[in-house]
């Protein structure tokens, strides 16, 4: 008689958790009031982190969702397709028939008809015969699978020419107390018993948790304070959770023969804001972007995930020159007028980053041009209307490559692609 193995266990009990307790907990009815908003698979964020700015908006675009669970990024992402008229579709797939019922539901509600539902398993890919995607979107899933850098590589075969995905991953430090409450539910809620019966300790834990747990300290996440039973048994039960630091998580890319086009946000991975010391920032510029994201990674300690938007290696495509005068900056979500008012007396822009709060410092003319950027007028525009307010070409360029850089590595100001 042959065992079955602790992997193929350990698959069956996640595939049981996600059908007793579907991630994350959404009500269908809240669509009729609220769009949840992230990264990655936002529409603005595709078209200028994947595509460069250089794709045309009018051309259809395809995307998959892989491994949907009860829709956030896919009803995000078709949401924004719809209200823009961008042609195309967004498949998404799930083996959980409960999560792709809640993600029917939410799309159901919100009357989209670009968003189809697969019920199957990441690992049967290539048998479902889907075709090519110009963007795939695999959030918070490979930390679970059996072999992550396989799947990874399935789904770069499904990727058309020029195309990109959108991906997330667990981090270990920022998730620091996770794992330790992990181990010692090993003990005491064994994967042998009903989810239900494990939930149920876990409840009796967090009731008795010592003031002296890390997990109470930790600030980075509130699955297990607000989302609800799916929210602390995804956190602290889950039969298979890994995590990536960020050196880890790049070599799973490159082993995929992935490049990462971003990592969001890319200030995010930049120790010079938080080391204003000269001497480190002189020893920081010798340093490669991987290493200095490791120095980031390691000195912030609060990275609980790693989002990125990565591309084949060689196919990285350079968004145009935000100084020529013809392109177009837009605002990324908040609005310009908004995010000016954001900036305090100091001209510095308070960006949190989790639990890291950072100000940004920005010229004093950022206050009265962000509320110009509308996604319609060119720099050219911009600098057009500074000069009414005595602001030379040439000063204005000057301010503008302060601006757009900041604001780009803040995920904040991005270009427009092409209509």
């Amino acid at each position: 008689m042959t065992m079955p193995s602790d992997t193929d266990t350990r698959d069956t009990e996640l595939a049981a958790q996600y059908e007793a307790y579907p991630y994350p907990e959404r009500n269908a009815q809240d669509e009729t009031k609220r769009l949840l908003i992230g990264s990655p698979s936002h529409l603005r964020e595709i078209d200028y982190w994947v595509f460069g700015a250089r794709r045309s908006r009018s051309k259809p675009l395809r995307a998959l969702v892989a491994g949907c669970g009860t829709g956030d990024g896919a009803i995000m992402l078709a949401t924004q397709m719809a209200r823009s008229n961008r042609p195309g579709e967004v498949v998404c797939i799930d083996r959980s028939h409960h999560a792709l019922s809640i993600a029917q539901a939410r799309a159901t509600t919100r009357e989209l008809d670009n968003i189809r539902f697969i019920q199957a398993s990441l690992t049967d890919l290539k048998s479902l015969e889907l075709g090519l995607f110009d963007y795939i979107d695999c959030c918070g899933v490979l930390h679970h699978l059996p072999d992550p850098a396989a799947t990874l590589k399935s789904l770069v075969h499904l990727l058309a020419p020029q195309g990109g995905m959108g991906l997330m991953v667990y981090a270990p430090y920022g998730r620091t107390g996770v794992y330790m409450l992990q181990d010692a539910l090993e003990q005491l809620a064994p994967h042998t018993e009903p989810p239900a019966a494990r939930l149920d300790t876990a409840k009796r834990v967090m009731r008795s948790l010592p003031a002296t747990a890390w997990l109470r300290h930790n600030g980075n996440f509130g699955d297990h304070l607000s989302g609800g039973d799916a929210g602390l048994y995804d956190l602290l039960l889950n039969p298979r959770d890994r995590s990536y630091t960020i050196d880890a998580f790049l070599d799973l890319l490159s082993e995929a023969g992935l490049d990462a086009s971003c990592l969001m946000e890319p200030a995010r991975y930049d120790p010079t804001l938080f080391l204003p010391d000269p001497r480190l920032r002189k020893r920081l510029g010798t340093l490669s972007g991987r290493e200095k994201a490791i120095v980031a990674e390691a000195l912030t300690g609060n990275m609980a995930t790693h989002v990125a938007y990565v591309v084949r290696q060689g196919e990285r495509i350079t968004p145009p020159d935000y100084n020529d005068f013809d392109a177009i900056p837009l605002m990324r979500e908040i609005p310009g007028i908004e995010l000016a008012k954001q900036m305090l007396a100091d001209h510095t822009l308070p960006f949190t980053f989790g639990t890291l709060a950072v100000p940004i410092p920005l010229p004093p003319q950022t206050r009265g041009l962000l509320p110009l950027i509308d996604g319609q007028r060119t720099v050219g525009d911009l600098a057009e209307i500074l000069s009414t307010r005595g602001v030379t070409e040439d000063k204005f360029r000057k301010i503008w490559n302060e601006i757009f850089p900041t604001l780009e590595s803040l995920n904040r100001v991005l270009l427009q692609s092409p209509a």
